[in-house]
């Protein structure tokens, strides 16, 4: 009996490819209706991504298949939705990203940060935490992660090493970055016998450096997915709800754009970052502030010995080279063409330069992340000039581009792209059936209840679903429910769609739940019950200040106060009905 239940445990993915598709058969089967075959392809979809029994990209790809068999929409018409401007911003803004972590840009970023911030145990969290978001809002979360875990145990394996050599009188050499070994250190007499390094002091000690560690850890997985939020290519929902907005509402003007997010993005990644560095100093260095800033006895040698790894690593960088020069004022430019298209407060160069009869820029920030790569593609990462050919002596060459394509395919996510691709198929075939309409109907009673709390609980539903499912894939299944709701309680899409699409990020409660958690786990010192303990609280936290940024800053940013006309599903709907007021207090 137990090897058949391995036998079933082994090929448990195979069976629930087969058989799952004819289990939720009797739904299109019993229930004629364009709806219904859409819903099919939904369920069937999202129990598919939830279980991985295929890779989610390739699940994406069902609405190629399904909705033109089943007459929801023309082969042609899905096609394109795989393929829109939000997949071209993503891949532009991810090819600037990768040219950025090709040239080491990023590590000299964050070494010259952590030297100016210092490494007092309080400040080091902060500096960590605040290098490791920044970069997360421009290169992807995981990547940033990976190189910045390895240089926080390398800097705590000095401050333990220094704090060793305080009590014993010894010096401490700098050492190269590594990686921490989990390693015991079991300590030999003279005459053999083994002592192990467990005396109250040396316990006391390492089990301080212990929850250092755990904490350190813990700071850089959770900033990077903080980090993310912050930017609209930052983290892949938030480019989600940028094609949803525009795939469901045509007519929406662009309200969601770089400048428009970070307005009301930025603000909220600060207010939960530094929340979320003050819960894990409190929760692994304590309630004595006063050694946590680096005021206890023998602190100021830890704090040089770690101060000098950080700066040993950055001489190691050298001098900046021309194609780091390059990509930096290439990066500038790109985020000051973003926040200068169209934002809205201002005429933009976009609007004025480049604008349509109605006076919207034609240009997509999409169009200006492409540009910028092009460029990479373009220059030379040396200064122009003729070099010998090491392969062939006598020779000449001349320098590989900033970017290359070779470079670009090979750390270029294209399963996302795809994935991307699937959720805009299933939002459009949603409209097209009529499933949409039928889901706002069926939600029309929530509007009795106030907007703000059905946005709390929205926010804690999505923040509990994203912990075992792909924050993509949430977002995909959510926010076109989402806009049919508010579009049936008269109330901004917007509102519950953008906390929503935050709360999808804050995955915090377990190592499967995002890929820097498992690169943090993975790495080791931690375990499950201490993922869990900090990151229950802390999504409690992001809730709460997502919720303090919908009802505050991003009302006059979105109009969030107001049932837009470009929402308008059934006009004399809400005509007789008024629409729910968003107001705080209201």
């Amino acid at each position: 009996m137990a090897t058949c239940w391995q036998g079933l445990w082994a090929y448990r993915f195979y069976l629930i490819v087969v058989f799952l598709p004819i289990f939720l058969l009797p739904l299109p089967i019993i229930v004629r209706t364009k709806e219904a075959y859409c819903a099919y392809a939904i369920i069937l979809m999202a129990l598919l991504w939830c279980t991985e029994a295929l890779p989610l990209a390739v699940t994406a790809l069902f609405p190629i298949i399904l909705f033109p068999l089943m007459g929801i929409m023309d082969a042609s018409e899905v096609c394109i939705e795989y393929f829109k401007d939000t997949n071209i911003l993503f891949i532009g803004g991810l090819m600037v990203a990768v040219a950025v972590e090709h040239w080491n840009l990023h590590k000299r970023i964050a070494l010259r940060v952590l030297l100016v911030i210092g490494v007092r145990p309080a400040l080091l969290l902060l500096g960590f935490m605040l290098v490791t978001a920044f970069l997360s809002m421009w290169i992807s979360n995981t990547a940033t992660t990976a190189m910045m875990l390895p240089i926080g145990h390398a800097v705590l394996e000095q401050l333990q090493g220094s704090q060793k050599d305080v009590e014993q009188g010894n010096d401490n050499p700098t050492f190269e970055l590594q990686e921490a070994s989990p390693q015991k250190e079991v300590t030999k007499l003279d005459n053999g016998q083994a002592l192990s390094a467990s005396s109250e002091p040396r316990t006391q000690k390492t089990g301080e450096h212990l929850r250092f560690s755990q904490g350190l850890s813990l700071c850089i997985c959770y900033s990077a997915s903080i980090g993310g939020i912050a930017t609209l290519t930052g983290t892949t929902p938030n480019l989600v709800l940028q094609g949803q907005v525009n795939s469901l509402f045509p007519q929406n003007g662009n309200v969601v754009n770089f400048a428009s997010w970070f307005g009301f993005a930025f603000p909220t990644m600060i207010i939960l970052l530094l929340l979320a560095w003050i819960w894990l100093q409190v929760l692994f260095l304590g309630f004595n502030f006063r050694k946590n800033f680096g005021f206890g006895e023998g602190e100021e040698e830890r704090k040089q010995a770690a101060f000098q790894i950080i700066k040993t690593q950055h001489k190691l960088l050298g001098t900046m080279s021309f194609a780091e020069k390059i990509v930096t004022v290439l990066f500038i430019v790109l985020v000051v063409l973003w926040f200068t298209r169209e934002p809205g407060f201002f005429p933009g160069w976009g609007d004025t330069l480049f604008a349509n009869e109605n006076g919207q820029s034609m240009a997509s920030d999409g169009t200006v992340a492409i540009f910028i790569s092009l460029i990479m593609f373009i220059i030379p990462s040396k200064i122009p000039g003729l070099t010998q050919n090491p392969k062939k002596p006598g020779k000449l060459k001349a320098p590989p581009a900033i970017l290359t394509w070779k470079t670009v395919n090979d750390k270029m996510p294209w399963n996302i792209v795809i994935l991307l691709g699937g959720g805009f198929a299933l939002a459009k075939g949603s409209e097209k059936s009529g499933l949409s309409e039928w889901l706002g109907d069926k939600l029309t009673p929530l509007q009795h209840i106030p907007p703000a709390a059905t946005a709390i609980i929205l926010c804690l539903l999505i923040a509990t679903f994203t912990e075992c499912t792909s924050n993509v894939a949430t977002t995909t299944l959510f926010l076109p429910i989402l806009a049919s709701m508010a579009q049936a309680i008269c109330l901004h899409p917007l509102y519950v769609m953008l906390p929503c699409t935050l709360a999808a990020s804050l995955a915090f409660m377990l190592p499967v739940a995002t890929p820097p958690n498992a690169i943090v786990f993975s790495f080791g010192g931690l375990k499950v019950s201490d993922m869990a303990r900090a990151g229950f609280l802390l999504n409690i936290i992001g809730v709460l200040a997502i919720t303090l940024s919908i009802n505050s800053w991003s009302i006059p940013i979105f109009h969030l106060d107001t049932f837009p006309s470009w929402a308008h599903s059934n006009i004399s709907q809400c005509l007789l009905n008024p629409p729910n007021s968003t107001v705080p207090g209201l």
